[in-house]
Parts: structure tokens; sequence; C-alpha cells
């Protein structure tokens, strides 16, 4: 069954590249992000999106973790423990916010309860780019307000179908999700 499944996939016409955009950092802290494959999700703002944890090791200026970076302290179950836990988030592009969701209920790590989660929707401003992020709380931005790159838009939160605390990010244009890829020398705003 294995081997059936391996020819299948090598014999599927890859295409050239996926339409991609690329953002600035989400979070000031040092971060990782897990990328949900084509097909996974479907809906866009989920589709090739991605999910961004802050690590254990510096957060300001402070070691959190001796030896490898972590995800989180003791053993994960409270949302203190998550080092996104109420993390600063970012915006990746200069644009207007377009739309604002709230959801103010928590998870607790390991569930998720259903429903929408709390996000932003930003508009790119040269290109119409739509950027989601979400699982948020303590939204700081609004509706018809303008961001730069790096501004604080909300706090990491655990709401919506998320089994942690964490941020979502997804984009599209038009009709076409798009592959996130992280512009790394882009400072973000204090």
């Amino acid at each position: 069954m294995y081997a059936a499944l391996l020819a299948a996939q090598a014999s599927a016409a890859l295409p050239a590249s996926l339409p991609y955009v690329s953002l600035s950092r989400v979070f000031a802290e040092t971060y990782q992000c897990s990328e949900h494959f084509e097909g996974e999700l479907t809906e866009l703002g989920d589709a090739l999106g991605t999910d961004c944890l802050v690590t254990g090791g510096l957060r300001d200026g402070k070691l959190t973790t001796p030896g490898f970076n972590g995800l989180y302290r003791n053993d994960g179950s409270r949302n203190e423990d998550w080092y996104s836990w109420r993390a600063v988030v970012r915006a990746g592009v200069a644009g207007t916010v377009v739309a604002v969701h709230s959801n103010t209920r928590i998870n607790v790590p390991g569930t998720m309860n259903p429903g929408r989660a709390a996000s932003v929707i930003l508009k790119r401003a040269e290109d119409d780019t739509m950027v989601v992020y979400a699982h948020l709380q303590d939204i700081v931005v609004k509706a018809g307000e303008d961001v730069v790159a790096g501004q604080p838009i909300g706090l990491v939160g655990n709401n919506g179908y998320s089994r942690n605390p964490h941020v979502h990010v997804g984009a599209w244009r038009g009709q076409t999700p798009l592959q996130i890829r992280w512009n790394l020398r882009r400072e973000v705003a204090e």
C-alpha cells in the first residue's frame, strides 16, 4: 500500500511553484511555524496557512529555557505554560484592517471549542492581498484603520478551533490561497 502511495505521488504533476506572499515577522520573539499543506484545509485564509508559536529561549532579553527551545513550560496543561500565550502579534504587511472578529471564549490546552476564532483581516495596500491572523485576544486595531508592517494588532489567545495558544496566519489574493514566506530581514516596529 505504501509503495502504491509513493508511486501515485511520483506520477502526480507538481506545479513549478505555489503563489506566495512575503510577510514580515509575526513576533519579535524567537518563533517557529508549521505550514498547512495544500489540500489539508480548503477555506481561504486556512488553505496554505501556517500556525506560529513563540519558542522558549530569549524573551525580553532573558533566558526562558535552558538547552533546546521548547513551546511550553511545565506540562503545557495551562495556557500560561505556553510561551506564545499573550505574546504580541504584529502585522506582516502595511495596509488596512478590513475585519475584526471577537471571540472571548478561552480554550483549555488540548481541547477545541467550536466557533470562529477571534481574528483580524488586513488588506495589503499595494495589491489587495488579504492576510488573516486568528486565535487572537485583546485586539488593538479596528476595521478601517491603517496599519504598518510590524505594528501590534493583538495578543495570542486560544479560541475557536485551537488546541493551544498560537496564531494562525493565512493569505489569499482573489480566490487564490498564497503560501506564506517570512521576510526575516524586516525589522519589527517598536
